[in-house]
């Protein structure tokens, strides 16, 4: 029988604005990068920043609920405009996080961006 796979803790929030801009900026070349730029891309790296950001604040540690809290919040947010939709973008935050802590995420396509631009 298969081990289940560990849940990935981030290390206690430390600079707030610094983290949440990470988040932002890498999440918009990512958005960018993946398909067209789009000026919906923007409104999205935004929002996901500041749900993130939200819930680290409030303590949340565990990327995978981190992930979640984004989905979910997603969910009311107008994709209308854009290519994406809240479960690739929620992935895709998931994704950034682990490349940018260096853990393999495996199983599929390594990254859009290279390693120098997280």
């Amino acid at each position: 029988m298969t081990e289940p796979l560990a849940p990935i803790t981030l290390p206690p929030l430390e600079n707030a604005d610094q983290e949440g801009e990470w988040l932002r900026s890498t999440l918009l070349r990512w958005l960018n990068a993946e398909y067209l730029p789009e000026p919906a891309n923007q409104a999205i790296a935004d929002r996901v920043a500041q749900v993130f950001i939200r819930q680290r604040m409030e303590g949340e540690n565990d990327l995978g609920s981190l992930v979640m809290a984004i989905l979910t919040e997603l969910q009311a947010f107008d994709f209308s405009d854009s290519f994406y939709g809240e479960f690739t973008v929620a992935n895709a935050v998931g994704d950034l996080v682990c490349d940018s802590l260096g853990i393999d995420r495996c199983c599929g396509r390594s990254n859009t961006l290279d390693r120098a631009d997280l």
